[in-house]
């Protein structure tokens, strides 16, 4: 059977990077490694054409994913993320990583993932509105509470949850509330999903830190990433007495040994819509993000960015994954050679 058939050959693309990850677990697996064959084929994937009127009335077209990964265990479970690098190769690795993780945490779910290839910041309010319920309107044959049921991700939120929920329910004759996760409060959602995933981060990191002998208190802490998961994860590091001493996310990389003060920084980038410029710490080159002295590494932003390179740079003594798929394979082997600790996002993000 072709095995990468429906896959991109880059090394370093993400299905790429999931293959190489479970082809390194089969020989631990005895008698059960004939599932890694099952495991490297996803059940079900839905590519859409999606054409938006614009708000000057002409039309662009945008591309929508929908993959379900593997249902064995229950109905599909996993984001809708909107960003500009959104492809089929990307979903198809990020609905992977569901099922691993939805069985990792023995939950009744199977893995799957969406996306559409957009900058949501470039649109309008109105024109994310009307992106949001054609795409749920075209992944309708496939998504609901008891086949598939989508969350926010990167680019998304409770509002664009709400849309989602809204088209399910009009297509359908009545509301269907179970069809989507990370609803607003009102209609359904739950208490403490925003924070849920940077709380589990924050959590699992602090077990693994007192089992290996690691003081949270008076730790120097280096983020990637200031969304949901990572804003929430730095708080309560910050509230342990952990000093986080740089942010990093696409505008800029923030650094101040002294420790950035999160809470303004939250108001700064809730006014801006980025970091950069933020006056209560020094902007360092991008890459100098890696080589900085710190106790604990947080990636919490996209995939595939801890290579070998800045394996062989970084000072930390614990890596806790807060993104999906952060750590090429190859960097894995050298952090394990120095003995970095590295949590994986399959069991440190998973409480979102």
């Amino acid at each position: 059977m072709e095995k990468l058939s429906y896959a991109s050959d880059s090394s370093t693309s993400p299905w790429v990077t999931y293959l190489r990850q479970i082809d390194r677990v089969a020989p631990h697996l005895g008698d059960l490694a004939h599932w890694i064959e099952t495991l490297r084929h996803p059940k079900r994937a839905l590519i859409v054409d999606i054409p938006l009127q614009m708000d000057d009335g002409t039309i662009r077209h945008f591309e929508g994913y929908r993959v379900q990964h593997n249902l064995s265990r229950g109905p599909g479970k996993g984001g809708v993320r909107y960003h500009p690098d959104v492809d089929l190769n990307e979903v198809m690795a990020l609905s992977a990583w569901m099922t691993i993780k939805c069985a990792a945490l023995n939950l009744p779910y199977g893995g799957a993932k969406g996306g559409i290839r957009v900058d949501p910041f470039s649109l309008s309010e109105g024109e994310l509105e009307r992106l949001t319920r054609r795409y749920t309107s075209e992944i309708g044959l496939i998504i609901g509470p008891q086949k598939d049921i989508p969350a926010p991700d990167v680019g998304t939120n409770g509002k664009v949850m709400a849309w989602m929920m809204d088209t399910y329910s009009m297509n359908h004759g009545t509301t269907i509330t179970g069809v989507v996760t990370g609803k607003p409060i009102h209609l359904g959602g739950s208490l403490g999903r925003e924070k849920a995933t940077g709380r589990g981060v924050f959590i699992t990191g602090c077990e693994v830190a007192k089992r290996s002998g690691i003081e949270i208190e008076g730790a120097k802490i280096a983020l990637q990433g200031f969304g949901n998961v990572g804003s929430e994860a730095a708080r309560l590091f910050e509230k342990a007495g952990a000093r986080v001493v740089a942010v990093q996310d696409h505008s800029a990389t923030l650094y101040n040994e002294a420790g950035i003060d999160l809470t303004e920084l939250t108001v700064w980038q809730t006014e801006s819509k980025q970091i950069a410029g933020f006056p209560g710490a020094q902007e360092i080159a991008k890459e100098e993000f890696w080589t900085l002295q710190m106790d604990i590494l947080i990636p919490a932003a996209l995939e595939g960015q801890i290579t070998r390179e800045r394996a062989e740079n970084l000072s930390c003594k614990l890596i806790l994954e807060g993104a999906n798929g952060p750590t090429y394979p190859e960097a894995d082997d050298v952090l394990a050679e120095r003995g970095i600790l590295v949590v994986p996002d399959v069991i440190c993000n998973a409480g979102g």
